[in-house]
């Protein structure tokens, strides 16, 4: 009796490397659009509403995949977890294609609303939502995370009334810095010049959305990164702590751009399982 008891009691626990349940390619944005999302379900079920987390991939804002490599493997570390992850793809910026800005945010906010609108059919705590992004996706995660309910960038789409707000961030080196460079790069995604239309530019930066009540947010960096300089994250960290944000900085020696949360360098499993269970699991 007792020995069935113990074995009961340890499979109720997620084990490493065990699998998720996977629905692939969930309309998350309607039937219309093109872009899916991809859930990732814990492989125990629980009685308890569980925390969600929007995972947003990266690729410069113009490719990119749901199911890339490091979106696989921080969906099936959440999901073992005892999170709901929705990993999505959303709108890009294509050669001849119109601005993707600020529909690309747009989409990250529905995937938000989508988790809280399914909450009674996938069992998540719709006051426990995170979100987590690589590179441009941690541009857009932070985005998520620092404009909350933020009318002005808010979808227009369906469930108006639900709230975009999330309780947690992790940035994975996202691009946070205004060099020239780089706003040159912005213009066919935000479809102008910074002279021509210097507000949108600014909006597009998380910088300047951060105040005293955004929700906590860790950011992960490199120091071999030759994409995404180290300096721009740590500019963002600086920016969080003048504004009194709560907010945690972690630079890995060595790591490159792109690595997942078992970079070689350093595992970041445990950091990042910490901070989503300190924020998210109350």
């Amino acid at each position: 009796m007792w020995m069935f008891l113990i074995v009961l009691a340890a499979s109720a626990w997620p084990v490493d490397g065990a699998p998720p349940v996977i629905r692939k390619d969930v309309p998350y944005l309607g039937t219309d659009r093109a872009e899916k999302g991809d859930l990732y379900l814990p492989p125990v079920d629980s009685t308890k509403p569980r925390p969600a987390v929007v995972i947003i991939h990266g690729g410069g804002w113009t490719s990119g995949d749901k199911g890339a490599k490091r979106e696989i493997n921080i969906g099936t570390t959440l999901a073992n977890a005892g999170y709901v992850c929705l990993s999505i793809n959303y709108r890009l910026q294509t050669k001849d294609g119109p601005p993707a800005w600020p529909g690309n945010l747009h989409d990250c906010k529905l995937a938000v609303r989508y988790l809280r609108v399914h909450a009674n059919d996938l069992n998540i705590d719709i006051k426990n939502i995170g979100v987590i992004g690589g590179s441009a996706g941690g541009h857009l995660a932070a985005m998520v995370g620092l404009t909350g309910d933020n009318k002005t960038l808010d979808p227009v789409g369906p469930h108006s009334g639900v709230s975009t707000r999330v309780q947690a961030v992790v940035d994975m080196y996202g691009p946070m810095a205004d060099d020239s460079k780089r706003l040159e790069r912005l213009v066919p995604i935000v479809g102008a010049t910074f002279s021509n239309k210097p507000d949108a530019f600014r909006a597009f930066s998380p910088l300047n959305h951060i105040d005293a009540s955004d929700p906590p947010v860790l950011i992960l960096h490199g120091t071999a990164d030759t994409t995404v300089d180290v300096a721009d994250s740590e500019r963002f960290a600086a920016a969080l702590k003048k504004a009194g944000a709560r907010h945690e900085l972690v630079i890995i020696p060595g790591a490159p751009h792109t690595f997942d949360l078992q970079p070689k360098q350093r595992d970041l499993r445990p950091l990042v399982l910490e901070f989503f269970g300190k924020h998210l699991k109350n």
